[in-house]
């Protein structure tokens, strides 16, 4: 058998060899990115008056991401956390835990599959053109329930003309495959899109399709620390201009995925195999409207219903238990309109209408309680206006009220400021800040949901009585650009969080089930805080170069206790380099994250090491219509120790080799 090394010498010498006449393909430098998350106007990402990072389409392409959680993965500052008990991720930012990440497609929400996060490695990068993310809770836009910040996933509308494309690749994590073989193909995956019409009518259909076979280190033993997983996504979507000022769209999409837990529960001197199979199928329905495209008054409008179901089944050799149907469902309207007053403003607004209800039994028998159903309501109104009173001098003020069916009124105040210390063709240097409140009511599932991990010795159990967050967030910084091809970015940020809602043992809970099972349950901590700095570098002296930086410094504190927060590391840095290889159409890119440790339990000083990864990829554009790719993930072969993975929470992969290509069709 040929070892990772052989494998990435042959693979680059298979590249290197294969000739052709293909070229790089021209790219927009990043700092000329559109961006539109922060003010709903369009900017350039240098110009934006709202702080605002953004993964491109050329960084997709580049790094063969195939998941959200993918193409997250080297954004600076962004911690993609493993869901315990899934093969799935979820996204913290600048401390905050992923229930208060909003994670938006095209601006509207998407409903949580697990716990109260979204699993981001469910959401397939189809037709994605970029993704924009904005820290801390400092946009009036979107919802005050982004404390930590937003993560907006802007799809492409279909293209006029006929086109296609089809990628499809394969790998293997060696010795760690589940069969036990090498040179099996553990992982694949595949995706197509095709589209076609003219200006005034285009539609597109789309699928895609992941599976793993999981990891295994020992695949002579039953337990499996890594899942299985297939995940399948089929959408479409038709947009119609019926001239240049108005667009409408209207989309449906299905999104399945099917995968196995497997596990052995230890209590000395009984070891039991057990093993859990879940189902989530998601149904998104969407329609949406801009209008006024081309004039000074514009508006737009947004209607989402989505339906998820997620089912769980465990077993043993004796047979099935806990038959586990949980179903939740969000519809939500939006509408918003904007328009020039005089010179210097832009004025705003909008309103949301929301619906989230709950469903949830176990062996037929209903976890709700009274209810068979919750359901929760809330409708939101925001303002906001562009002012600049002033040529160098830019403030976006803005103001959020939200009416909640269980928990009453609230306002949420924002203002960002951006200021120009110096502009002219070469130079650019700016001084940018905001101050914003969040205010998160508990959810369903944080109220009512049953967490239930017993095969893992411990369920979170909702709690009913919960009272909403607060927070306050800062962020102050500046930036310098020469050229618009060499950029420096540093942010300060400070986030207070007041009723923040953590888990908590249950002894009383743990005590009547007397089974071993640990039970958790939700609970409003007095007040937290996250600080700490956060600097970008980066440098594109052409459109085939393009080198990279970033380093975050994050300090944590519960503030009754005065201990660190958990599952917070101080220190995290990301580098990354693009490169052409020689050989025309041929590129290199490397990838290197590096997490320093971060506290399992602060109180008890226990700590999960930090560590450093590397991925290599290689992409040569035979023709137009031609790309073959291939790369090395994690190639440090950084890993947890799995005979003591409640106190290591280092990645569960190791190496992983694989190779692929894309073939397309049309323009």
């Amino acid at each position: 058998m040929m070892n990772s090394k052989d494998g990435l010498r042959r693979w680059s010498l298979f590249f290197l060899l294969l000739g052709g006449s293909g070229n790089l393909v021209a790219e927009a430098f990043y700092l000329d990115e559109l961006v539109v998350t922060g003010t709903r106007t369009e900017r350039k990402l240098l110009d934006a008056p709202v702080r605002t990072e953004v993964v491109t389409a050329q960084e997709l392409e580049k790094t063969h991401a195939r998941s959200v959680k993918e193409a997250l993965e080297n954004v600076p500052g962004l911690q993609l956390r493993e869901i315990h008990g899934k093969p799935g991720y979820e996204v913290w930012l600048q401390g905050v835990e992923a229930d208060r990440v909003l994670v938006l497609i095209d601006g509207m929400p998407i409903t949580a599959t697990t716990g109260s996060s979204v699993d981001v490695s469910q959401l397939a990068v189809l037709d994605i053109e970029r993704v924009e993310l904005v820290k801390g809770a400092v946009s009036a836009q979107y919802g005050s329930a982004g404390i930590g910040g937003v993560v907006n996933i802007i799809t492409r509308p279909p293209a006029s003309g006929l086109s296609g494309q089809f990628t499809t690749d394969i790998g293997s994590y060696g010795d760690q495959n589940p069969s036990g073989e090498k040179a099996d193909p553990a992982r694949y995956s595949a995706r197509a899109t095709i589209q076609g019409g003219n200006e005034q009518l285009a539609l597109r259909l789309s699928a895609s399709h992941q599976h793993s076979d999981g990891i295994d280190p020992e695949p002579e033993t039953w337990a499996r620390p890594g899942d299985e997983y297939d995940r399948t996504d089929i959408s479409f979507r038709t947009d119609w201009s019926p001239s240049g000022n108005h667009r409408l769209s209207a989309a449906v999409a299905r999104f399945e995925e099917e995968s196995g837990s497997r596990f052995t529960e230890r209590n000395p001197p009984f070891f039991v195999n057990q093993g859990k199979d879940e189902a989530v199928t998601r149904t998104r329905y969407t329609l949406s409207g801009d209008h006024g495209r081309n004039s000074d008054l514009r508006a737009g409008w947004s209607a989402v219903h989505e339906i998820l179901n997620d089912d769980t089944l465990k077993y043993t050799g004796g047979g099935v238990f806990d038959d586990r149907r949980a179903e939740s469902r969000l519809s939500r309207f939006s509408a918003h309109l904007g328009k020039p007053v005089g010179l210097s403003h832009h004025l705003q607004g909008g309103v949301d209408f929301n619906r989230e209800t709950l469903n949830q039994t176990k062996d037929g028998a209903s976890e709700l309680g009274a209810e068979p159903r919750r359901q929760r309501e809330s409708q939101e109104v925001w303002v906001q206006d562009t002012w600049m009173p002033t040529a160098n001098l830019e403030l976006v003020p803005g103001v959020r009220l939200q009416n909640d069916s269980d928990f009453g009124t609230h306002s949420a105040p924002k203002i960002n400021a951006r200021y120009d210390l110096v502009r002219s063709d070469s130079l650019t240097g700016f001084l940018r800040g905001g101050v914003g409140a969040g205010y998160r009511v508990p959810n369903l599932k944080e109220r009512h949901f049953t967490f239930d991990h017993s095969q893992l010795g411990y369920i979170v159990q909702g709690t009913p009585d919960l009272q909403p967050e607060e927070s306050v967030s800062y962020q102050f910084g500046g930036g310098l650009s020469w050229n618009r091809t060499m950029w420096l970015e540093a942010n300060a940020f400070v986030n207070d969080i007041k009723q923040l809602i953590q888990t908590s043992p249950d002894a009383e809970a743990t005590q009547a089930r007397n089974d071993g099972v640990q039970v958790f349950s939700y609970e409003n901590l007095a007040e937290a805080r996250t600080w700490g700095i956060e600097t970008t570098a980066g440098w594109e002296p052409s459109g085939n170069w393009r080198l990279t930086a970033g380093y975050t410094l994050t300090r944590t504190e519960d503030v009754a206790t005065g201990d660190e927060l958990n599952r917070r590391p101080r220190h995290q840095a990301r580098l990354g380099l693009d490169g052409p290889l020689g050989l025309q159409g041929l590129s290199w890119s490397a990838r290197l994250r590096y997490q320093s440790k971060e506290f399992v339990d602060a109180a008890a000083g226990t700590e999960s090491p930090g560590y450093t990864t590397a991925d290599l990829k290689l992409n040569y554009r035979f023709s137009d219509q031609l790309r073959l790719f291939a790369g090395a993930d994690n190639i440090t072969d950084e890993q947890r120790d799995f005979s003591n993975a409640s106190e290591d929470f280092r990645p569960v992969a190791g190496r992983f080799l694989y190779a692929g290509l894309t073939v397309s069709f049309g323009e």
